[in-house]
């Protein structure tokens, strides 16, 4: 294999504009899959079972490919197709930085959207060459014009090549695509004789052989049973098998310069893998480490708790594993007096959160208890000391407090008319949202906002695709922090406080969140044997209050006739022993509380 014949790309585009079924017909095309025999099922590049179910890409994939082209030249294809959702954009920069081109995918029917915005200015800002790709051709509501007329608008002159149409459902132009990034997409430089440089892409658990590290040959060449040393720990390995995917798993004896393969290395400690670290071998060290991958901030936090104690120790190996190749998940320990013990998660977003927690069930058959998420916030003490704060539980004595600054996200909104840019507007507003900017790509109007985090974690997304019937996308990032009128709500019952029910929100939907609170926890709180008592206070002020009643047994049922007193003195008794029994008696919460609290609606 010649290094001029390489060629790395990336698909990209935004969310179901059909980047798997692509890639799937770019793989055939150049018969990737290599067994005869081996029975083809779609989105062959979505390895995990929820991809499948949902639909979605999560992980990106690898797979390396072999094109005869028309003049009868070999070329060797190193293909990466990434995830569209904005919660995973992370995996897309990682794979950016193993390639030399991208082909950005765009639905000729829906156009320009958020995530394709997104996209392709983070392969701009690596000032990789672009090759525009016109999806779905083929069906009826299909308008190239329009949506080339967008494209020509988002990507600068210089930098903008053909633009290419396909069908990826029927396979039409998919060869003449692939002749055409041969072409425009560079072969890697030649640093074959410089020393290792591979940068880590992609790291997972593997139960028989440990740590499996998917690598870029940036500089140099790695063969089986070199002495290999990670730059970032200075931790020593030696190489036992090498390969590329096929897909299919192929065993090789060497990766040189340009290629993209898997490495395995008898690895058994997962943080000596992380993503982004650069390889080199022990014998002809390089100096200095490749640039490596910006350490993603979580967006949003929550609480992890197993709903067996016992299982804390595998869960904790379980976050460990989940963790090695997902370098935007966060963890930590935490301690609840109502819970346990269990981990403080972050996470990229709600949908980020909730596949990690599907994942554990599965793949670990773990049972979780999940506290509301919250955002991070940075709170100034009287001191001047800055205090970072995501975990209500955490929140030092409010006399000791400054000021409250809460995070604000730059929102991009995209929408194919004005039709339901009035209600978007009025939606962005009743957010705490501020318009900084509105642009045109043809038809195309794209929104930008400043909106605080908080409230885009929670239903901002429900609620844009609601008032646009679907039709507008949306791309965020965290842009900063800004002084806010913020307070801790905490719920109380029977006068106790239960941490793990506290939120941290802004004063001016703190009524709402405290009623929603309290008339949600009545219905899943069982009636006792005594009076429970449902408060939300802001500090000592209680600002919604409710009451189960307790169950009363009827003690004066055998009492027929007699003296009135008899029953006045059995009444009393029982009286005196619910209001003893309330003082001692423990309050049994439901797990459905922790379960559902977050999936109040909010006004």
């Amino acid at each position: 294999m010649k290094i001029k014949d390489i060629r790395n790309f990336s698909v990209i585009a935004h969310i179901d504009h059909g980047k798997s079924t692509f890639s799937d017909r770019i793989i055939e095309t150049c018969n990737g899959n290599f067994e005869a025999n081996q029975d083809y099922q779609s989105q062959i590049l979505d390895s995990m079972v929820l991809e499948r179910e949902r639909g979605i890409t999560i992980k990106a994939q690898n797979v390396t490919l072999q094109y005869k082209s028309k003049t009868g030249k070999r070329y060797y294809f190193n293909l990466i197709d990434t995830p569209g959702h904005v919660d995973f954009s992370y995996e897309v920069s990682r794979s950016l930085s193993a390639c030399e081109g991208v082909l950005l995918l765009v639905d000729s029917s829906q156009g320009v959207e958020a995530q394709t915005i997104a996209h392709c200015n983070m392969a701009l800002d690596m000032k990789l060459p672009i090759i525009p790709i016109l999806n779905k051709v083929d069906l009826p509501l299909s308008d190239p014009n329009r949506v080339i007329k967008e494209i020509n608008e988002l990507i600068p002159e210089k930098y903008l090549n053909k633009i290419m149409l396909c069908s990826s459902k029927t396979g039409f132009g998919i060869i003449n695509i692939i002749e055409y990034l041969i072409k425009k997409i560079p072969s890697p430089h030649d640093f074959s004789f410089h020393p290792l440089k591979a940068l880590i892409i992609d790291s997972w658990f593997d139960q028989y052989f440990g740590i499996v590290s998917l690598i870029r040959i940036k500089e140099g060449i790695i063969k089986i049973g070199d002495q290999i040393k990670i730059m970032s720990s200075n931790r020593s390995y030696k190489v036992e098998q090498l390969g590329i995917f096929t897909p299919k798993k192929i065993i090789k004896t060497k990766l040189t310069c340009g290629e993209i393969g898997w490495l395995i290395c008898s690895m058994k400690d997962i943080k000596c893998a992380l993503v982004g670290d650069t390889i080199t071998t022990v014998n002809n060290p390089a100096i200095q480490s490749l640039p490596g991958f910006k350490r993603i901030i979580p967006k949003v936090y929550a609480g992890f708790f197993s709903s067996k104690t016992e299982n804390y120790t595998f869960f904790r190996d379980a976050l460990m594993k989940l963790s090695l190749n997902d370098s935007s998940f966060f963890y930590e320990p935490e301690q609840s007096n109502i819970l346990g013990f269990g981990f403080r998660c972050g996470f990229l977003g709600l949908l980020h959160m909730e596949i990690v927690q599907e994942r554990l069930k599965r793949e670990y058959n773990l049972e979780l208890i999940i506290t509301t998420p919250t955002v991070m916030y940075q709170v100034r003490l009287k001191n001047n000391s800055i205090l970072y704060l995501d975990n209500p539980s955490k929140l030092p004595e409010m006399n000791k407090i400054k000021e409250f600054r809460e995070p604000i996200a730059k929102c991009m909104i995209v929408i194919p008319n004005e039709k339901y840019l009035g209600k978007i507007i009025t939606l962005c507003s009743n957010k705490r949202g501020k318009q900084s900017n509105i642009l045109y790509y043809g038809s195309q109007i794209e929104l930008i906002y400043e909106i605080p985090m908080i409230e885009i974690m929670i239903d901002f997304f429900n609620c844009l695709k609601s008032v646009s019937k679907g039709y507008a996308s949306l791309d965020y990032n965290l842009i900063g922090y800004k002084k806010s009128d913020i307070i801790c709500l905490d719920i109380l019952i029977n006068s106790k406080k239960i941490d793990p029910l506290s939120l941290i929100i802004h004063r001016s939907n703190s009524l709402y969140h405290a009623k929603s609170l309290v008339s949600k926890i009545k219905s899943l709180i069982p009636s006792h044997q005594f009076e429970i008592v449902i408060q939300a206070a802001i500090g000592k002020k209680i600002i919604a209050r409710s009451t189960i009643k307790q169950f009363r047994k009827n003690v004066i049922a055998k009492c027929y006739g007699g003296d009135v007193s008899r029953k006045k003195k059995l009444l009393e008794k029982q009286r005196y022993g619910k209001k003893k029994m309330k003082k001692i008696g423990n309050v049994s919460l439901p797990i459905e509380i922790f379960r559902s609290i977050f999936f109040i609606d909010k006004k």
